[in-house]
């Protein structure tokens, strides 16, 4: 989505510098979101009668660009289809050129007359939404527990990014209470930390990446929750990260999940949302857990992790490093 500061609505820089828009935001690690946006609760406390065994707090679902598999991707009409699904969460991740009729970065292009205008190459084909559109869907009232993840990519400029975030999300009556809560900043890069926690002090830090290493070098301090790429969680290296994270009180998100394999593995980790393109499948298997858990378990054993050279620690995380920077710029 694309972010145009209230006061002079005719030009602004997107959040992303390729992405067709995306909002962020930042919060001190001590922010806690509500509990239905993090984990399921109904199954967890009674035991089925089917199986005789109850579930662990099973993970929420979170509509990775929205119902993306159905719908265009990081539109409006994507985000309310997985809010129809029963999402309690989605996920802002756009890239202009894959995603809609246009190129270049959003920075450099005024909304009106110029991003206002494009359209997504998938149909039904819809515009870029603003980050003032998106932050309405999440205030109509059926809406209030719809979380809002911000994936804010490493081209931004983080000043003037986040001011503008802020200047919009003000707007809002009672915002620290009422918006703020449901709203969470993901960011890649350290360079980010800093100015988040000046400018948006009240949004909720979360750390996106593909690397466990970097995770904890660059993050932990900071980052009340990691949202983590499936395959860096699977072998031994991901299991010890995910019983750190649970030790310290950190939550955990992991994407992108589509296969009921990789479904019902994450739910056993007891990882608290899962990132979908698909998220009435999610849903609809969250269900057969909730009923059967002890069978729907049973559909993947230890053999799980060597099911896939990608769950491999060097196959899974090399080729997603290659697009990162190196140590160096982290400092």
């Amino acid at each position: 989505m694309v972010a145009t500061s209230p006061a002079e609505p005719t030009e602004g820089p997107g959040v992303d510098s390729d992405t067709a828009a995306q909002p962020l935001l930042s919060s001190p690690k001590s922010a806690v979101l509500p509990k239905e946006a993090t984990s399921t609760v109904s199954a967890a406390t009674a035991p089925s009668e089917e199986s005789g065994e109850s579930p662990p707090p099973l993970p929420a679902c979170w509509g990775h660009r929205g119902a993306s598999a159905a719908y265009p991707e990081n539109t409006l009409a994507s985000f309310e289809a997985a809010i129809r699904d029963g999402a309690e969460g989605i996920e802002s991740d756009p890239r202009l050129g894959r995603t809609t009729n246009g190129s270049g970065k959003i920075e450099d292009q005024a909304y009106h007359g110029v991003l206002d205008q494009l359209l997504t190459k998938k149909a039904p084909h819809q515009k870029i939404p603003t980050f003032s559109e998106t932050l309405a869907l999440l205030k109509l009232p059926e809406n209030s527990h719809v979380v809002f993840c911000i994936d804010v990519k490493m081209t931004n400029n983080p000043k003037h990014l986040f001011t503008l975030m802020h200047d919009i999300i003000s707007t809002h009556e009672n915002y620290e209470t009422a918006l703020a809560p449901r709203l969470v900043l993901g960011l890649w890069h350290p360079k980010f930390l800093k100015p988040a926690q000046e400018i948006l002090p009240y949004i909720r830090l979360t750390h996106i990446g593909v690397s466990i290493e970097l995770a904890k070098l660059y993050f932990w301090d900071s980052c009340g929750a990691f949202s983590m790429l499936f395959s860096v969680l699977v072998g031994s290296e991901g299991e010890a990260f995910r019983a750190e994270c649970k030790a310290a009180g950190k939550d955990v998100y992991v994407w992108t999940v589509n296969k009921r394999p990789q479904m019902i593995e994450a739910a056993k980790w007891g990882v608290h949302a899962i990132l979908t393109d698909r998220p009435a499948e999610v849903l609809s298997l969250r269900k057969e857990m909730e009923s059967n858990w002890a069978a729907v378990a049973a559909e993947t054993t230890w053999r799980f992790k060597w099911s896939s050279l990608w769950y491999y620690s060097f196959a899974s995380v090399s080729p997603a490093v290659s697009v990162m920077p190196s140590h160096e710029v982290y400092f």
